[in-house]
């Protein structure tokens, strides 16, 4: 229930990072450090099973994926980036469908 509890406030927190670096209200950097924290924070849970409990979490997992390998700067940069990852905010909003190629596993140590 923990997992569960941890990605539900990191969608709520992902969300609004994203949005706010998007709407240029926050720094790119600040969502950059937002994903540092978040996979520290993971990694507290000492989680072994990467397979995502719910269609939110492997959503989640591929954002922290994709602005991981990208960074968040080319959200500002990069239109077809952005799209995905608005597709990703709209399904977690419940306003889109799961996203096309969404391939989110969670991290294991």
């Amino acid at each position: 229930m923990i997992i569960e509890q941890f990605i539900n406030d990191k969608v709520v927190q992902m969300a609004a990072y994203v949005n706010a670096v998007i709407e240029e209200t926050l720094h790119y950097t600040e969502l950059d450090s937002f994903v540092l924290d978040t996979l520290s924070e993971w990694t507290l849970l000492k989680v072994t099973d990467e397979t995502p409990s719910s269609a939110q979490e492997r959503v989640f997992w591929h954002l922290i994926h994709e602005v991981s390998l990208h960074g968040a700067q080319a959200l500002n940069n990069d239109l077809f980036f952005k799209s995905e990852i608005n597709t990703c905010l709209d399904f977690f909003k419940g306003v889109g469908s799961y996203p096309i190629d969404c391939v989110g596993w969670r991290p294991i140590p």
